[in-house]
């Protein structure tokens, strides 16, 4: 989900309701012969393997991470207790059991998927030369949608994917490109070296890292005025009324001139507290909402608790200061390289009471960079996923989000 304005919002719910545009080549139902409960991790591998073609599995006892080759080498979901655990990722059930495909976007699901951006502006990768900016001509590559990707090489704890393509952007230029993509699933030792800290006794933990690398595999050179690409990984996750993102940020007099609210409309004061070094995100799936966080003052972590579940999850991006980072707002814009690093979404429904999910989004990008023919841009995410004892997960979020849990739920 990306950056529309409210004048659109008829013709998105028009989009979204339209007939898919591809039949399903055979008729799978929702339902699966497993043994686990809807919203177990065993019930979602279950689904998964009856109606994808090629899942792949990542473990280490209690810590499993499903993977899918048919849907861009995303992650589909993970659980860090087993096949009964939670299953972190959201999954859209129907559609995938469907076998159809959308024309615009195929809202499948997965807990960090790869996209590109610019989405808006003068080069995006989503319009057409001389389209306007409304959802009626807004359309999701399938490189980053519907394609499936190679898998060349994988094993217990790790695969990686790649794809060769070529997409042009709204200024006509083409870029031929390589998109490789390598899931680790982390050990507690590389985990603990990333969070710089220990993981308290009496948690469950899953963590995964992806490495991502964009290839200029073309004969010219990738060039700010003609336009740039970014990494752009979205995590989509299954919210409950007590789900809150959790955003620390560096604190400065005007810092909340480098935070946006608006992009489908401003953001309710109670479902959007915003502090001096953090805000917090209402995400319950009930209102639809984005926000935004510039370099300027993003620090490299976001997260999110669930307090019905005991959930604390962890997404650590990386965050380059002195970045361009591409705009995607759907507009001609003044400063194409002044977007964010750090958004979080809440979905919502819509004017006519229909939605996607409900899921909400933590996404992170990379910063849009000049590519000579061959050579390699490269950006990295970690998604950690923690569960157990309350106090030991009040501690953890203290020392990496600076929040105290208990004043979070409060609010």
């Amino acid at each position: 989900m990306k950056y529309m304005t409210r004048f659109t919002s008829l013709l998105l719910l028009l989009a979204f309701a339209a007939d898919c545009n591809q039949p399903a080549s055979t008729d799978k139902s929702t339902t699966t012969d497993s043994s686990f409960t809807k919203g177990s991790y065993g019930y979602d591998a279950a689904f998964l393997k009856k109606n994808t073609i090629k899942i792949l599995e990542l473990s280490d006892g209690q810590a499993k991470v499903l993977l899918s080759a048919d849907y861009e080498g995303r992650v589909m979901t993970s659980t860090a207790g087993g096949d009964s655990s939670n299953s972190f990722g959201w999954l859209n059930y129907d559609l995938i059991s469907s076998g159809k495909k959308k024309g615009h976007f195929n809202a499948y699901g997965g807990e960090e998927r790869f996209w590109l951006g610019p989405e808006g502006g003068q080069y995006s990768i989503y319009f057409k030369k001389g389209d306007s900016f409304n959802v009626a001509h807004w359309q999701v590559p399938a490189l980053v949608d519907t394609e499936p990707y190679d898998v060349t090489d994988s094993s217990q704890s790790q695969a990686t994917f790649t794809k060769n393509a070529t997409i042009s952007n709204y200024m006509g230029t083409n870029f031929t490109l390589n998109i490789t993509r390598k899931i680790q699933l982390l050990s507690k030792n590389a985990l603990e070296e990333k969070l710089m800290t220990t993981v308290p006794a009496g948690l469950n933990y899953v963590a995964f890292e992806t490495d991502n690398k964009l290839k200029n595999t073309g004969t010219n050179s990738w060039k700010k005025e003609s336009g740039l690409l970014s990494i752009w990984l979205l995590g989509q996750f299954t919210p409950t009324p007590e789900t809150k993102v959790i955003i620390p940020f560096s604190p400065q007099k005007d810092a909340r001139n480098f935070i946006t609210d608006n992009y489908f409309g401003k953001i309710p004061a109670d479902r959007l507290l915003v502090k001096d070094s953090v805000l917090y995100f209402r995400c319950d799936g009930k209102s639809r909402g984005k926000l935004g966080i510039s370099p300027v003052i993003a620090k490299p972590i976001a997260g999110s608790f669930d307090f019905n579940k005991n959930v604390l999850t962890i997404v650590i991006p990386q965050v380059d200061k002195t970045g361009s980072y591409v705009n995607s707002k759907w507009e001609i814009q003044k400063q194409p390289y002044k977007g964010d690093v750090i958004n979080s979404y809440n979905d919502g429904p819509m004017q006519d009471g229909t939605q996607l999910g409900p899921f909400y989004e933590v996404e992170s990008s990379s910063a849009a960079k000049e590519l000579k023919p061959g050579e390699v841009q490269e950006y990295k995410e970690a998604t950690c996923h923690f569960q157990g004892d309350y106090n030991a997960l009040k501690a953890l979020a203290k020392q990496l989000l600076g929040v105290d849990l208990d004043e979070v739920k409060k609010w």
